[in-house]
């Protein structure tokens, strides 16, 4: 009679229990050798021992001849309502076995619903202790029988009441047994349900009806105190914080708790609803996704024996995920720059948009919304048409493409290349473009196609096209533009326009030319030189002043004065002659040609005539003339003049 009533009350939990489990749980629960937690069950703990015990006496099999307690026991019909008082033994009592524990064979098993009963418990209210021990016994087996879908019950209901079956002909239409069957058919009578059910009633609504509301006494007052689950998915994100750590202060403050095994399960169902996944639809050459793989393989050094690691550079399409892998010495921006260019040329077209991680090589400043990108970088974006949009930081499903690529790259390139010893990084790739080739191939598991297939279909087509030359790699700087309109890049000079001198300017070096850009506009380009120390200048940046000097070279100069006249011309290259070097003959022969200007040129032409007459041979010379206008006078001859004779005289044999 007590467990009739036990199954009654426990009747609203969402699954059916068998009858020997009620009775064997309820004597396990009264006997204390049910704990409420399943870690520390001591039934399951005596199991693991090397004697096995009694479980009504705690006796050893020393001492009960090595036998298992057997619970000899004769179930009444719960459908059929035929009462246990049928039965040869009672449900709520256990016989042992002669031969067993002499203690349990002596006195048998006295019943735990007497020890109740004797304590002033009725058959209406049962302990409230009992009821806290039922409910952990039932957390542990709910789910050794699931409960039936609604499509199942809904069968059931209709099978019985519209076409009138009994419930063992139920049973095997359904393919269920007779005593679940009806079961449910005792619950739906119960809760006054026929067949059609009404068009309103939800599958939570008859759920409910059926099993009953699971606010009734075993859950009132009853339940543990959960965690606060944000404050605990806060806190593993602390470095050096883990669930047990977490678990184990969660005990501190609440001695009957959950259980560690219970609290991860329960942490995990909350986690798993708090950020759900995002089912992205990739649209056929719109995305790229770029990544490093964090595995890498050694490369030994012949010469030295020294071993570095090679670093393998991952890209994948969106749409067909076809696969892109290389590998590159080092992860620094050349490899990375490369990478991008190899991929594109590998899948014969760019994407519209490339998805990389935030490395420095990629992206110098990290932000949600406007995030600081590298200049190279972007710059290579630009000459391929492309968009970079990194994904978020400590978000690695915005870019899960590429993480499952680097993954698939890991164990079917890298895993099978573990064995081989590689002594470069080209050996290195010449091994996994054998393996990539395989791996686009492959058919899908679950897909018609493969990784290349679906490419050529459905996304080759819609890739952007290559530009005509691939990106040259460019690093870039800042200078300052000196008095001398020159920048100082790799130790030689370069001119900039004179206007700029003074200004910062930014500076971009490649392997053949050099750029200089003001606020991202082009203002000089050179062609680049490693001679150390030397100048490379162009005539545009100059002044118009430093042109037009430097314009007037020897020849040019005599070109010049000829047109003045022979005497004009033949007087400047005296000039230019007796000078120690040509740079003071030009002051002086642009000097003369200045005179003309002022002068007039045929004044000049007389007055250089008479320079030479005289010999004096000088820009101030010639002026004197023009000033004073010995130009208009006629030439004198000079009479020559007798020296001396005198003692003192030593004349010029006395030089030879």
């Amino acid at each position: 009679m007590f467990m009739q009533v036990l199954i009654e009350r426990i009747g609203h939990l969402p699954h059916r229990f068998g009858y020997m489990q009620v009775i064997f749980c309820y004597q396990m629960s009264i006997l204390g050798e049910w704990s409420g937690d399943e870690n520390q069950h001591s039934i399951h703990s005596r199991r693991q021992s090397p004697n096995r015990y009694c479980v009504f006496r705690g006796k050893s099999d020393t001492h009960s001849d090595s036998i298992r307690t057997v619970i000899p026991i004769q179930i009444g019909h719960l459908f059929r309502l035929k009462a246990d008082s049928d039965s040869e033994i009672n449900s709520d009592t256990f016989s042992g076995r002669r031969n067993g524990c002499p203690k349990c064979a002596r006195t048998s098993v006295r019943s735990g619903s007497e020890r109740y009963l004797r304590s002033g418990a009725t058959l209406d209210e049962l302990p409230a202790e009992w009821l806290v021990r039922w409910r952990d016994i039932a957390q542990v087996i709910r789910m050794a029988r699931p409960p039936l879908s609604m499509r199942q019950i809904r069968e059931i209901l209709r099978l019985r009441y519209h076409n009138h079956l009994s419930v063992r002909e139920i049973a095997r239409s359904c393919g269920l047994s007779a005593s679940t069957v009806g079961d449910y058919l005792k619950r739906a009578e119960t809760a006054e349900l026929t067949w059609p059910l009404p068009e309103d009633l939800a599958e939570d609504q008859l759920l409910a009806k059926l099993m009953g509301s699971p606010s009734r006494e075993i859950a009132s007052g009853a339940s543990r105190a959960l965690p606060d689950w944000k404050q605990i998915h806060q806190e593993l994100r602390r470095q050096g914080v883990t669930l047990q750590l977490l678990w184990q202060e969660y005990r501190q403050t609440h001695s009957q708790g959950y259980g560690y095994s219970r609290f991860c399960e329960l942490y995990q169902e909350w986690a798993a609803t708090v950020d759900p996944v995002l089912r992205q639809a990739q649209v056929p050459g719109e995305k790229m996704f770029v990544d490093w793989a964090g595995q890498t393989v050694p490369i030994h050094n012949a010469s030295d024996g020294s071993v570095s690691q090679g670093h393998l550079f991952v890209a994948v399409l969106g749409a067909s995920n076809k696969t892109f892998a290389e590998a590159f010495p080092n992860e620094q921006l050349p490899a990375w720059i490369a990478g991008h260019t190899h991929a594109y040329a590998f899948f014969g077209g760019v994407a519209k948009i490339t998805t990389p991680d935030n490395t420095k090589t990629a992206v110098l400043r990290p932000c949600r919304y406007e995030p600081l990108l590298h200049r190279t970088y972007q710059e290579m974006a630009g000459h391929y048409g492309t968009v970079i949009i990194p994904a978020r930081s400590r978000h690695p499903r915005d870019k899960a493409k590429v993480e499952t690529g680097v993954q698939i790259a890991e164990r079917r390139l890298l895993a099978a290349l573990r064995d081989q010893r590689f002594f470069n990084v080209p050996e290195l790739n010449r091994a996994i473009v054998q393996r990539l080739t395989a791996l686009n191939d492959q058919p899908f598991q679950k897909l018609d196609g493969s990784r290349n297939s679906w490419f050529e279909t459905i996304e080759k087509s819609q890739l952007l096209p290559l530009p005509s030359t691939p990106f040259v790699l460019a690093s870039w700087s800042t200078a300052k533009v000196n008095i001398d309109y020159h920048v100082a890049v790799d130790n030689h000079f370069y001119s900039a326009p004179y206007q700029l001198i003074h200004q910062q300017l930014d500076v971009r070096l490649s392997d053949h030319t050099v750029e200089l850009f003001q606020k991202g506009k082009r203002v000089a380009a050179h062609r680049r030189s490693h001679l150390p120390g030397r100048f490379t200048t162009l005539e545009e940046h100059r002044p118009k002043s430093h042109q037009k000097y430097l314009e007037w070279t020897p020849s040019r100069i005599l070109e010049w004065v000829k047109t003045i006249g022979p005497d004009c011309a033949k007087l400047v290259e005296k000039i230019m002659a007796e000078r120690p070097h040509p740079e003071q003959g030009f002051r002086s022969a642009l000097g003369i040609i200045r005179l003309g200007k002022a002068f007039g040129n045929q004044r000049l032409e007389a007055a250089c005539r008479r320079a030479l007459h005289f010999g004096t041979h000088s820009y101030r010379s010639l002026k004197s003339i023009l000033q004073n206008q010995l130009d208009t006078q006629s030439l004198e001859q000079e009479l020559p003049l007798p020296s001396p004779t005198h003692e003192n005289l030593r004349g010029g044999p006395y030089y030879t």
